[in-house]
């Protein structure tokens, strides 16, 4: 009996330790393995930057414990963050990979944030519809959630997208929404990459100098973080506007330190592209020593990542760097891959894409702010009914007839109140229905002129040239052909310029300045011994916009009256005055040419065209001029319509 006892005893005591451990220990085990795979995440995404390789190590194994821990937010969570570890290192098919199955999570956060690295994978691969879909779902959940931070990163990743397309004025006004939010919190990171952003817009619009400005601003804040990553971008933008500006020593100077911090992180993309822009610049001064192998580098780096800019860039060098050595055959050969890779990512139907992501966003939008106010219409009948109810019970006869009154009396102003908010809602929806009509009727006609016109044009082009690499023509007709080649470019600029003027609702006086100063800068480019003078007055320009139609008129009447002053007048002195006063607009083209009798001689078709077009536009078109003293064509506008940055 006292062995069973103590048999008993000692049972009792190992079921007592066992659910000890059951119930204390392993829980407390588990929940200390969950700190450790955060603690390994935070770790890892602190460091990534600087030293991305020890970054995806710590990430490994903080996978593989919460893998074996069965925690199923913590795997999505280092998956996300290894997929941005390797988007930033070039990988972009892993990275795609990872975040794509992070997204599956339940967690709203981190599927925002795993929607935001596949949007930047996206855009990088040159998908840019897929990019700013996967934008607009990580933005909903930020703005549900008004987390600003993530939100300015969002408006500035879609400022990239439309910046990568050519949409600059959409672009800006998506960058500009993020500086206000980076501002308000003091993100310094996230002020560099606006100004970043903004700086490339100006540099390809040809504002070098204010493009430099930006850039070096940009990388004195990315040195200030640390942030090698950022440091290797600012470098080599800085490189490239020098580049521009001609400055060639500088320009290599920044290459190659770009070039050296994006090999101490391994960064193939940012490698890549370092080396295509040295090649380029060696080529460019006709050092073509060491200048194929930069090219071969940057190939290499190129395909690794899959970066389609970066492959069509060293194409383009490679045809380049053999025109040069003068072997016209393998310049010919590369250049025809090029054109082949090309046409592979023409974007005309990308754009369309984006535009139509954009309409469907915005008219969802507005769907739900009407869906939420009629709620708020029925929620406030359901009361002031409640409230009748109850006086109805409260008064005698004589009150219940006038709380009777009252009663039809509130009923008819809440009817008449229902029936204008419903004619309110009404008109706001038959006004985004119509504006989307308008817009898919836009890109329809912008569609088929490209695809038509354009389409033929640009084989003419591409027939031209492989006559003349592939054949060995007469001097004259090889002029001949190079002058159909530059009429037929000249005329894909100006459809194109008809295109941009279709997509849009309305012109800012500030992008028709800086079209009309392009123009100037290529007529001085090729009238070299006239000088060409732009100058306005309008200090309050942004604020103030034409229609799509008056824009585009305005810009081809000052170009008839510039290539008439050309040919026509013998002039030494062309000047553009672009004049604003008091909603006016007033745009002369004054030359000092020969000048002509206004009496005596008959106006061509030029001039009679301009006159339409200024009818068109209910504008006014004079034309002043003597013999030898010169031309003056006036247009004016009047009652131009004012706006705010809100409407941009």
């Amino acid at each position: 009996m006292g062995n069973l006892y103590l048999l008993s005893q000692l049972i009792n005591q190992t079921m007592k330790y066992f659910f000890f451990v059951l119930l204390v220990v392993l829980p407390m085990f588990f929940a200390n393995a969950q700190q450790h795979s955060v603690k390994l995440n935070d770790s890892a995404m602190a460091l990534y930057k600087n030293d991305p390789q020890k970054a995806l190590s710590i990430l490994e194994t903080a996978l593989q414990m919460s893998i074996e821990n069965k925690d199923q937010f913590q795997i999505s969570k280092s998956k996300n963050n290894l997929g941005i570890v390797h988007r930033d290192l070039g990988d972009f098919e892993k990275a795609l990979q990872l975040s794509s199955e992070a997204s599956n999570t339940n967690d709203s956060i981190l599927k925002a944030s795993a929607y935001n690295n596949i949007g930047v994978v996206n855009r990088n691969l040159a998908k840019y519809d897929e990019a700013l879909k996967n934008y607009l779902n990580a933005l909903d959940i930020y703005q549900a959630k008004d987390m600003k931070s993530e939100m300015a990163t969002t408006y500035n990743s879609i400022g990239l997208v439309y910046s990568y397309n050519g949409i600059n004025e959409k672009a800006i006004e998506y960058h500009l929404k993020a500086k206000d939010i980076f501002e308000s919190i003091d993100n310094k990171k996230g002020i560099s990459e606006v100004y970043n952003n903004i700086a490339i817009i100006y540099a390809n619009e040809g504002e070098l100098e204010k493009a430099l400005d930006y850039f070096k601003y940009s990388l004195q804040i990315e040195k200030r973080l640390n942030d090698k990553k950022g440091m290797a971008e600012s470098v080599n933008n800085v490189g490239a506007v020098y580049y521009y500006l001609n400055e060639i020593d500088s320009a290599l100077v920044y290459f190659r330190k770009s070039l050296a911090i994006e090999k101490s992180i391994g960064d193939m993309a940012g490698i890549s592209a370092s080396y295509n822009n040295l090649a380029n610049v060696l080529i460019e001064v006709k050092r073509l020593n060491g200048a194929k192998t930069y090219i071969d580098s940057a190939m290499h780096f190129a395909q690794k990542s899959k970066v389609a800019v970066d492959i069509e860039s060293a194409l383009d060098n490679y045809s380049r760097y053999y025109e040069a050595k003068n072997d016209t055959k393998t310049a010919l050969n590369y250049f025809k891959e090029l054109v082949v890779f090309r046409d592979s990512l023409l974007n005309i139907k990308t754009n369309e894409k984006i535009t139509e992501l954009e309409i469907e966003y915005q008219t969802e939008k507005k769907e739900k702010e009407i869906l939420s106010q009629r709620a708020d219409l029925a929620e406030q009948e359901l009361e002031l009914n409640e409230k009748n109810t109850q006086l109805l019970g409260l008064g005698v006869l004589a009150v219940i007839l006038s709380l009777l009154g009252y009663l039809f009396y509130s009923q008819q102003r809440l009817k008449n109140r229902q029936l204008k908010k419903e004619n309110e809602l009404k008109d706001a929806l038959l006004k985004i229905e119509t504006q989307n009509r308008l817009q898919e009727q836009r890109l329809r006609i912008s569609r088929d002129l490209h695809d038509n016109i354009g389409a033929q044009l640009t084989f003419i082009i591409s027939s031209l040239d492989n006559l003349k690499y592939g054949f060995k023509l007469p001097e004259k007709l090889s002029d001949k052909l190079k002058t159909i080649s530059e009429f037929t470019t000249t005329t894909i600029y100006e459809l194109r310029d008809t295109i941009w003027a279709m997509n849009k609702n309305d012109i800012s006086f500030e992008d028709l300045q800086s079209r009309i100063s392009n123009f100037i800068d290529k007529a001085n480019l090729s009238s070299s011994n006239i000088q060409f003078n732009f100058k306005t007055n309008a200090s309050d320009v942004e604020h103030f916009k034409l229609s799509s139609v008056q824009g585009m008129n305005v810009y081809r009447i000052i170009q008839e009256a510039i290539n008439n002053a050309i040919k026509y007048a013998d002039a030494q002195t062309i000047l553009v005055d672009f004049n604003y006063t008091k909603n006016h607009l007033n745009v002369s083209v004054i030359d000092d040419g020969k000048g002509f009798d206004l009496e005596t001689i008959q106006l061509g078709n030029g001039i009679n065209n301009m006159k339409k077009r200024a009818h068109e536009i209910d504008g006014e078109l004079h034309v002043m001029s003597n013999e030898n003293e010169g031309t003056t064509i006036q247009l004016k506008l009047q009652n131009l319509k004012k706006y705010t940055t809100n409407d941009v």
